[in-house]
């Protein structure tokens, strides 16, 4: 058993949830304890199945959790060491961590967790540290690539090798060019450390899925600059440019900010 659900997907909070038989991780915890507990609830679990959070970086939309999850719940939190010393410094860690829920991941190490394989990777964005994760679970493999600067070399592996994807596709360029935010935002957001567009996020995948890819969600949409029929519309037409026909050679779908999505079986 392989279970997958998005309990929240933008900057409104990010939070993502892996079961197998023997338990589940988070990957971030970027929405309330309490809103946590409650869609757990919807699908039948209590927050005991939860066995560690694996943080991608320190941003708040991330990590807002991390501490009550750990203080309160004895749930450790792994990520890299610069994202740790990120989480305690943050103000909406208003519960900090200690020595006893630090758990440390290194990019490019293999770590074992439950029946799991999970392995760090480089992601550019302008947080203290921030990494993709791939997690291998029997004969599948899972990945997730969000708040991406720009795409790299590890970036077009973990998608090459992934069956399922979880992949940022954050604004539409247009809509941010033309948009109320302020000069500087809307140059750190199109920067090489900022977010990933609908264009570069089709463009990505058209060029490095393989064979193997079964399911990609497309997530950490901007509520201001973006639109999900939008976003389909233009991975969708690039995918097709390259001869991909989505829904038939994989599965694309939106992940909402807010909504909870289904419990998919993997």
């Amino acid at each position: 058993m392989l279970n997958f659900i998005s309990l929240g997907s933008g900057s409104s909070g990010n939070c993502y949830l892996l079961l197998s038989s023997e338990g589940g991780i988070l990957i971030d915890a970027g929405i309330g304890v309490r809103h946590i507990k409650k869609v757990l609830h919807t699908y039948g679990y209590s927050l005991d199945i939860i066995k560690a959070v694996f943080v991608t970086h320190d941003h708040a939309d991330h990590i807002k959790a991390v501490g009550v999850l750990a203080n309160d719940y004895d749930i450790p939190i792994y990520a890299t060491a610069p994202v740790h010393e990120g989480i305690n410094r943050n103000y909406c860690v208003t519960s900090k961590l200690t020595e006893k829920h630090i758990r440390y991941v290194e990019k490019g190490q293999i770590l074992r967790f439950l029946n799991f394989d999970i392995t760090p990777f480089e992601v550019p964005h302008d947080s203290t540290d921030n990494v993709g994760y791939m997690i291998c679970y029997d004969d599948k493999t899972f990945c997730l690539i969000t708040d991406v600067g720009h795409v790299t070399d590890d970036i077009r592996k973990a998608v090459c090798e992934a069956n399922y994807l979880i992949l940022e596709a954050n604004h539409d360029e247009d809509m941010l060019k033309m948009g109320p935010y302020p000069a500087y935002l809307k140059g750190r957001i199109m920067g090489d450390h900022g977010h990933l567009c609908n264009n570069e996020a089709g463009k990505l995948l058209a060029e490095s899925v393989s064979e193997k890819m079964r399911h990609v969600w497309l997530c950490h949409l901007s509520e201001e600059n973006n639109h999900p029929e939008l976003c389909k519309k233009t991975v969708f037409s690039i995918l097709r440019s390259y001869g991909i026909i989505a829904g038939k050679d994989f599965d694309v779908e939106i992940l909402k900010r807010r909504t909870p999505s289904q419990v998919y079986e993997l």
